[in-house]
């Protein structure tokens, strides 16, 4: 019984990772594909499944070419700037966009993986990403800043180092954070 119990749970590991993946790809696929299917199913009559997620990346690519065009850009602006003036929403506004486009806009800022010692005596390191270098506005010197991503968990830690404490690795930063993210699991 226990050997059986055993397969079972080998089979379990084996399936599982694919399966949630599979389950949550389908979930999120059905919440957004779904209403929207329905209704291009009332306007015309035709049924196609995914036309929702295809309506979706083309409005969010046009929003996005709109947004850089000449006449958009100041209503853009506008929108920000009254987004910023607002107590509650310009603190979740500003961290969103700030992180969003340190992650994925022109700003990137989780380019620089390094190895940091954290624990002189011990030698402990930890992996993270150098986000400033220059701290001079904050009147600290020979320091930078470094996010240090939580395992299974998109959540992190920013810590200011001395410099000589930071070495600098050479991999691709989405290894870095993939390795960071998996705990160490995923191979670099």
């Amino acid at each position: 019984m226990k050997q059986i119990f055993r397969y079972f749970l080998q089979g379990l590991l084996l399936t599982a990772p694919a399966g949630l993946t599979i389950f949550i790809v389908y979930v999120i696929f059905e919440r957004i594909d779904e209403p929207i299917r329905n209704y291009f199913y009332e306007l015309f009559h035709l049924r196609i499944p995914g036309i929702g997620l295809v309506i979706v990346f083309l409005v969010i690519t046009l929003l996005g070419l709109a947004g850089q065009t000449f006449i958009l850009r100041p209503i853009r602006h506008m929108l920000e700037k009254f987004l910023k003036r607002v107590p509650v929403i310009k603190l979740i506004y500003t961290s969103l966009n700030d992180f969003l486009s340190a992650l994925v806009g022109e700003k990137k800022r989780f380019t620089r993986p390094v190895l940091v010692r954290v624990n002189l005596i011990s030698n402990l390191e930890k992996m993270g990403f150098v986000t400033t270098s220059d701290l001079s506005d904050l009147k600290i010197k020979d320091k930078v800043v470094v996010y240090f991503p939580h395992s299974y968990n998109f959540s992190g830690e920013m810590f200011i180092v001395p410099s000589e404490h930071i070495t600098p690795l050479d991999i691709p930063p989405a290894e870095a954070m993939k390795f960071i993210v998996t705990a160490g699991i995923t191979r670099v």
